[in-house]
């Protein structure tokens, strides 16, 4: 009963309540990326929700667009503004994520999602983290977020689709709260950001 109905109106509530309780520090979040990004404050994805369907995901945007001579994207450290680093570590790149909770994207818990180009990569015990929706925390998140490897992430994943329960997503919350305040595995042991899924080797 929580899994196909009470789940969805507790992150309809949460999330419009948070969203409007954070309102000012949304604002305020907005101007400075305006400026370190020169104009641009959102980044707007492509991303397999539940049953892989295609959904736009809204973050904040964290990194500048600033490109080599030659034309190619520099590397994520470079790209990373101070801006957007302080909004990386604290988490509230993920707030504008509440519209898609809103919308019905995304849950508050769930897996985590990740690139389209990913799909045809997964085997067939990793692709069942896409029977629920995809979350802006989950089990694999606050088990060490980027810091892990993708072959333990997609393992939290699918426990959790397996065992999604009431007071799981209330653990999940509360943890995640928890490791924010501590910014504990915003990285990947070799990355900014967590690396590419190459596939299963």
């Amino acid at each position: 009963m929580y899994k196909c109905f009470f789940k969805r109106i507790l992150d309809f509530v949460i999330a419009l309540v948070v969203l409007t309780v954070a309102l000012p520090i949304l604002l305020a979040v907005i101007l400075f990326l305006l400026i370190a990004n020169k104009g641009k404050a959102f980044f707007v994805q492509e991303r397999p929700g539940r049953n892989a369907k295609i959904f736009k995901v809204i973050k904040f945007k964290t990194m500048t667009d600033e490109k080599d001579v030659n034309g190619v994207l520099l590397s994520d450290e470079q790209r990373l503004t101070k801006t957007g680093k302080f909004v990386r570590s604290t988490s509230l790149d993920e707030l504008p994520q509440l519209i898609n909770v809103l919308k019905g994207d995304m849950s508050l818990v769930g897996p985590r999602p990740l690139l389209v180009q990913y799909l045809p990569l997964y085997n067939e015990e990793q692709a069942k983290r896409h029977l629920v929706r995809p979350g802006i925390t989950g089990w694999a998140q606050i088990n060490g977020r980027n810091a892990i490897s993708w072959e333990k992430k997609f393992e939290y994943d699918v426990w959790y689709v397996n065992h999604v329960s009431f007071l799981l997503d209330i653990k999940i919350i509360l943890k995640t709260i928890i490791n924010v305040f501590r910014r504990d595995g915003i990285n990947s042991d070799t990355h900014v950001t967590m690396e590419y899924f190459t596939g299963n080797k």
